[in-house]
């Protein structure tokens, strides 16, 4: 019970910071609640079948080569993943009349990013534990956080443009990206030193996450008139 704690309450800490974030116009909670078990019930199963294919497909037959790895972290993980939880904001949250300002995109993406880290988290804390329960808190859960930002500062500029299919397009590309060099540094690890680049990557993923949380904030529709003049 404690190994299961420790895996869900990361996930909580960043669901409830995001949610208080949203400062001018709160989402439903029945909404939420839906794209975040969406995330981890049906990502997991998309990308369970994803892996399936493009493991036939891109098989790993040296996993000291470089070049087999990056295939690996970038298609066969990033892309299954992030596309996986792409298609649930794509398809239920962003059609939403509650989806009514580009924060929204950030709000969903992440409920879905942090539904699908939440059971991914269980799985691998039930089986490593209680160091792995607190290394995955600090690195893993808040990857997935930024990925979802990322992918939904996009998402959700998407709603609101003429662009949409270009900016939802963004949005994944940038989530595979920033998702796939986290992986590749851990999956070079064989390598003296690499995996510092994982960490690095994270690091600025959080710093064009804040970025895209103000940005979404400050050009908030339902944001108060005084606001926006104590902002000039």
């Amino acid at each position: 019970m404690n190994l299961l704690l420790m895996a869900v309450a990361p996930v909580m800490v960043i669901i409830i910071y995001i949610y208080f974030q949203d400062k001018y116009e709160k989402e439903p909670i029945g909404l939420l609640l839906s794209s975040f078990l969406f995330g981890g019930i049906v990502s997991i199963i998309i990308v369970t079948l994803l892996y399936l294919f493009t493991g036939r497909f891109i098989p790993i037959t040296d996993e000291y080569s470089v070049w087999q790895q990056f295939i690996q972290a970038f298609i066969v993980v990033a892309l299954s993943e992030e596309f996986s939880k792409y298609v649930i904001v794509k398809y239920f949250a962003q059609p939403r009349k509650a989806f009514n300002e580009p924060f929204d995109g950030i709000m969903y993406a992440v409920m879905v990013s942090m539904g699908f880290a939440c059971t991914e988290n269980i799985m691998y804390v039930l089986q490593g534990g209680f160091e792995t329960a607190v290394l995955r808190a600090f690195t893993a859960v808040p990857a997935h956080a930024t990925f979802g930002i990322l992918m939904g500062y996009y998402m959700g500029k998407a709603k609101f443009s003429g662009n949409r299919f270009q900016l939802n397009m963004t949005g994944l590309l940038l989530a595979v990206i920033f998702h796939g060099a986290y992986d590749f540094f851990l999956f070079i690890g064989f390598i003296p030193g690499i995996s510092i680049g994982a960490f690095i990557s994270l690091i600025v993923a959080i710093i064009l996450s804040r970025k895209a949380i103000k940005r979404h904030q400050e050009a908030s529709t339902f944001k108060p008139p005084q606001d926006f003049l104590n902002h000039d």
